[in-house]
């Protein structure tokens, strides 16, 4: 009896112990509405979140073929996105990034249609137009480490913008360009792009940067990296590849540093570009997204090649498969950014998804 009672103990305690992974397992990516009175010609272009009812996703909406659209911005509550008002903000174009410090210091990228530059701020109460530094076109805003940096580009070249509290301060650049940053800290920053030579990421350490040719390959290059500690290091990209099945598609491209070199890590798709990097809540890489994701079909199938996982969870090891849900009315997504929920395991995407006759609509994605 008490050789039975034993082992029901045991066959107990480990029904406990595989619930959380079988759970983990059957989870999914799922679909969420945006509000109603966002018109279906509407996209998304980044996302920043500060807990489980608050972040923010920024785009365009009301695009048309001839017109450039309004900017746009929603807001989560913890139940439902919710379109914010921007008043005394009357321009017409969209907004091309957000990024956030605090709860209190949203910052966000936009461009009218005659492509001058605006720079908006929400302090936590409202938002409004925040004076552009002079004479540079903006295209992203990135915040971390407690600092706020701008990408943007001056007369043709590119700039970097620091926000010192009072007001922005030009950044030494790295060679070639950059397309992304991770920031740790104001003397420990990692920057993703390309020069002549290939794919590049450089880091700063508060007085120059020291840069590194990650894929030396033509017209490869990186557009996000993610700085786990000094010794592991992500970036994501394209790789240079000239030629290929019909269309041409490129591979995807991400590479990985171990303190002491950078290396290859496979994907398990062919073709696509890395779009967006993001940690777990433990900091480490927890998620790629894969945009326009393709892979070979059977040997002598037609098409030749077959939808690939729009997103990918890294265990440590090794990466698991997943696609986006179908939305009735529309296709894929072609931008996939990622935003992940600080202290928890809740993933956002937000982009904009292939409508009919042409037409796009704003996609939104959780995971968690």
């Amino acid at each position: 009896m008490a050789r039975r009672l034993l082992l029901a103990a045991l066959a107990v305690a480990l029904t406990i112990l595989l619930m959380p992974s079988a759970a983990a397992e059957s989870l999914s990516w799922q679909h969420v509405p945006v509000p109603a009175q966002v018109r279906p010609q509407a996209g998304l272009n980044e996302a920043v979140a500060f807990g489980p009812d608050r972040a923010w996703a920024v785009g365009a909406d009301a695009v048309g073929r001839e017109a450039p659209g309004f900017p746009l911005v929603l807001r989560w509550n913890g139940t439902t996105w919710q379109r914010q008002g921007l008043p005394g903000i009357g321009w017409q174009g969209e907004l091309l990034s957000v990024a956030a410090s605090t709860p209190t210091a949203v910052w966000a990228v936009g461009r009218d249609s005659a492509g001058a530059t605006h720079l908006l701020r929400f302090d936590g109460v409202a938002w409004s137009e925040s004076r552009p530094p002079r004479g540079v076109a903006l295209t992203k805003a990135v915040a971390g480490g407690g600092e706020t940096w701008l990408i943007g580009s001056r007369d043709g070249a590119q700039v970097l913008l620091r926000w010192d509290g009072r007001g922005w301060r030009d950044v030494p650049v790295p060679p070639g360009s950059v397309s992304g940053l991770h920031i740790l800290a104001a003397d420990d920053v990692w920057a993703a792009g390309a020069t002549f030579s290939g794919a590049a990421v450089s880091h700063w350490n508060g007085q120059a940067w020291q840069q590194t040719i990650v894929d030396g390959f033509p017209r490869s290059s990186v557009s996000s990296v993610l700085a786990v500690s000094p010794t592991e290091v992500w970036a994501g990209g394209t790789a240079g590849f000239v030629g290929g099945p019909p269309g041409r598609p490129i591979p995807p491209l991400l590479v990985r540093w171990d303190g002491q070199a950078w290396s290859q890590v496979t994907v398990p798709t062919d073709f696509g570009s890395v779009n967006s990097l993001a940690p777990a809540s433990s900091g480490a890489l927890g998620w790629v997204s894969v945009a326009r994701s393709q892979k070979w079909g059977p040997p002598d199938s037609s098409p030749p090649l077959v939808p690939g996982p729009d997103f990918l969870a890294w265990d440590g090891q090794s990466f698991t498969e997943y696609s986006e849900p179908a939305v009735a009315g529309e296709g894929d997504s072609s931008v996939l950014q990622l935003a992940l929920v600080p202290g928890t395991e809740t993933v956002w995407s937000v982009g904009r998804a292939a409508g009919p006759e042409g037409t796009f609509a704003p996609r939104i994605l959780r995971f968690g």
